[in-house]
């Protein structure tokens, strides 16, 4: 479900709001090759599946930079603001990848606006980011983003 803010005063003023939760998304051995073929990042922990069955993780996993990249779908479904003329990633803070992302495992995110700052270009807006893994105790991904938004 969407947060929708009207306007950048109100995203201002909601510094340590929970955004919720995104919905669950698969993610397919297809995702990871179009993603090894953008990058060029084709480690076989990631392509090749036969290999990768019988290396530590018993199968391919996702690039953490794939996972770390969806923070921009994830961002579009659980906020929108009203008022402004573009919404741009501007810069992460900081990244980690607690655990890796099996292919044909789950995640979601769930995200927080930590903090706001008035720019010439616009409001940078923090936001803390956990990406979970369905069924792991350990998080896939946690990162602090910040986003753009310019009047």
């Amino acid at each position: 479900m969407t947060k929708s803010f009207t306007g950048v005063e109100e995203v201002v003023n909601a510094v340590g709001t929970a955004l919720g939760e995104t919905e669950w998304l698969e993610i397919t051995q297809e995702q990871v090759n179009q993603f090894a073929e953008a990058t060029g990042d084709h480690q076989w922990i990631h392509v090749d599946v036969e290999r990768a069955s019988k290396g530590p993780y018993g199968g391919t996993i996702a690039h953490g930079y794939l996972t770390l990249s969806l923070i921009a779908r994830f961002g579009e479904e659980l906020f929108s603001v009203s008022g402004v003329t573009a919404k741009l990633n501007y810069g992460v803070n900081k990244v980690r990848f607690p655990t890796p992302v099996p292919v044909g495992s789950r995640i979601r995110a769930g995200a927080s606006i930590a903090n706001t700052a008035e720019t010439p270009a616009g409001v940078q807006v923090s936001l803390n980011w956990v990406i979970e893994l369905e069924g792991s105790a350990k998080p896939a991904c946690v990162a602090e983003t910040v986003v753009l938004l310019v009047p």
